[in-house]
């Protein structure tokens, strides 16, 4: 049953929050070309010199390098930064549905995050320390069926190596993930504090999704106090992800959202 996997904040935000956009750490050359709507190509002959043209790279004609796919308030999303975002949904032990990885879904989810990026950085939280993200890292290598099986990710030396198959470094994807931490973190402190959920609730969830779901499977369901933490935390989550959709929903009406199209020239 469903509802009895869901029992952490970080399972149920799962689907807002993977990481954080590139666009943090954008190369200078592709920051000043997004600022101003252009693709960074290299060009043939005589024209390879020219300001668009990128050291070390062959002339050839027309190679989209990047381009700007959306800007939200004065942030930059690009092409890049959809596909690292699927690349690391691959490496996640709790996938998403079949169907939520599309482009249009994976961008969707970018422009949530740099909302709650720049929201973040206006209300900064205390930073995650080595030692809780160290400890997130080594739980994470033995959640991820590939990696503990075909890699045996609890050596260092195949950990690398799975991540190096997704095309990440190890420090690159150790501070995504610390940043994926602090965003957590900073949606729990937010919206979970102060909410309360009663004994009713409880009892009525119980009864009323609980135990038809047993009784559909002919099981014995387990008695109320047993389970009722468990019952609070879903409720909780619930509230949570709730309070949260809402949220995003403002931050899209009170900033400026533009989702490119096609040949579509960054404003």
């Amino acid at each position: 049953m469903r509802w009895m996997t869901h029992n952490t904040m970080e399972r149920l935000l799962l689907v807002t929050l993977a990481t954080a956009p590139v666009w943090m750490g954008v190369p200078v050359w592709a920051s000043l070309q997004a600022a101003s709507g252009q693709t960074a190509t290299s060009q043939t002959g005589a024209a390879s010199s020219a300001p668009n043209a990128v050291a070390g790279l062959p002339a050839q004609q027309g190679v989209v390098l990047d381009r700007v796919v959306a800007v939200v308030n004065d942030d930059v999303i690009l092409e890049s930064d959809v596909d690292e975002e699927r690349r690391f949904e691959e490496i996640q032990p709790y996938r998403r549905v079949t169907g939520d990885n599309t482009r249009e879904r994976v961008l969707e989810r970018l422009v949530d995050r740099a909302l709650i990026l720049q929201q973040a950085a206006l209300e900064p939280e205390d930073v995650i320390s080595d030692k809780e993200l160290d400890d997130q890292l080594m739980t994470l290598r033995k959640d991820i069926p590939d990696c503990k099986v075909q890699y045996h990710c609890e050596a260092d030396d195949g950990w690398k190596k799975f991540l190096n198959a997704h095309g990440f470094t190890e420090a690159e994807f150790r501070e995504r993930w610390r940043l994926r931490m602090e965003l957590l973190k900073f949606i729990e402190v937010r919206f979970r504090n102060g909410i309360k959920v009663s004994d009713a609730e409880i009892k009525e969830f119980y009864e009323k999704r609980m135990l038809p779901e047993y009784a559909k499977r002919n099981v014995t369901p387990p008695q109320l106090d047993t389970i009722r933490k468990r019952i609070e935390e879903v409720e909780l989550q619930q509230q949570v992800g709730a309070l949260l959709v809402d949220w995003l929903k403002s931050l899209r009406a009170q900033g400026s959202v533009k989702i490119m199209t096609p040949g579509e020239v960054a404003p």
